[in-house]
C-alpha cells in the first residue's frame, strides 16, 4: 500500500504567517521602547538608587530616627574635587564612631581658590555599596549646589544617621566601617582648569591676548 505525503495546510501556513508579524510587532515595540527609555534613563536612574540605595546612593530623611541602637559603627569621610573646579574641600573630622539610629552633625571644608564667582555641585555615595539604603540624612549641603566667591571659604554641614535595621542585612551584620565620600563638580564653568590660579597680573594679561 502506497502512503501519501500531504503538503501543510493552508492553516498551518497562516499561523506562521501570524507568529512572524507577531514577532516582528514585538521587537518594534521593544525598540521604541529602548529609545523611550533612554531619554528617561537618568531621572529613572536616580529615582531608583534613591529608593534602592543601589550603587551606595544615600537616603533623604525628614526627621531623626525612630531608636537607638547599642551598636555602633566607625564612619569615615571623604572628600574630591572634579577637574574643572579650583577649590580646596577636605572633611573637617575624617572618622567617627556612631550608635546606630544616633543623630550625627559632622561638616566639611570648601574654599575657592580662585579670583572668580564660581558654583559646584557635590555628588556623593556611601561604601560599602549596600550600606546607602541605611544611611539616612536629614539635612546636607548636596542638597542644593554651592556658590563662593573669590577666596570665599565655607564649613558645609551634613546631619545624618544609620538606620539600626543594617543589622539584618548578611552583608553588613558585621557593622562595617562606612565611607561617605563626595566630589564636587562644577556646573557654571565647564572649561577644565589644569594649572593652578594665576595672579591677577598674569590673569590680566592673558585677557588682553
Amino acid at each position: 500500500m502506497t502512503e501519501r505525503h500531504e503538503k501543510p495546510s493552508d492553516d498551518r501556513s497562516a499561523s506562521t504567517a501570524r507568529r512572524g508579524v507577531i514577532i516582528a510587532v514585538a521587537c518594534a515595540a521593544f525598540a521604541v521602547g529602548m529609545v523611550g527609555a533612554a531619554f528617561a534613563s537618568v531621572p529613572l536612574y536616580r529615582m531608583f538608587c534613591q529608593v534602592t540605595g543601589y550603587g551606595g546612593t544615600t537616603q533623604r530623611a525628614e526627621v531623626a530616627s525612630g531608636g537607638v541602637s547599642e551598636k555602633s559603627v566607625t564612619i569615615r569621610f571623604d572628600a574630591n574635587v572634579a577637574a574643572g573646579l579650583p577649590w580646596s574641600f577636605s572633611p573637617n573630622e575624617r572618622e567617627v564612631r556612631v550608635q546606630l539610629g544616633a543623630t550625627h552633625q559632622t561638616s566639611y571644608r570648601v574654599k575657592n581658590t580662585t579670583d572668580r564667582t564660581l558654583t559646584g555641585q557635590a555628588l556623593f555615595n556611601v561604601t560599602p555599596e549596600a550600606a546607602g539604603v541605611y544611611f539616612n540624612k536629614i539635612d546636607c549641603f548636596c542638597f542644593n549646589s554651592q556658590t563662593l566667591k573669590p577666596g570665599e571659604e565655607a564649613d558645609m554641614g551634613v546631619l545624618f544617621f544609620i538606620d539600626p535595621a543594617m543589622l539584618q542585612a548578611e552583608e553588613l551584620k558585621d557593622a562595617p566601617a562606612i565611607t561617605l565620600s563626595y566630589t564636587f563638580f562644577p556646573i557654571d564653568n565647564p572649561d577644565p582648569v589644569a594649572e593652578a590660579p594665576v595672579d591677577g597680573a598674569r590673569a590680566k594679561k592673558g585677557r588682553e591676548s
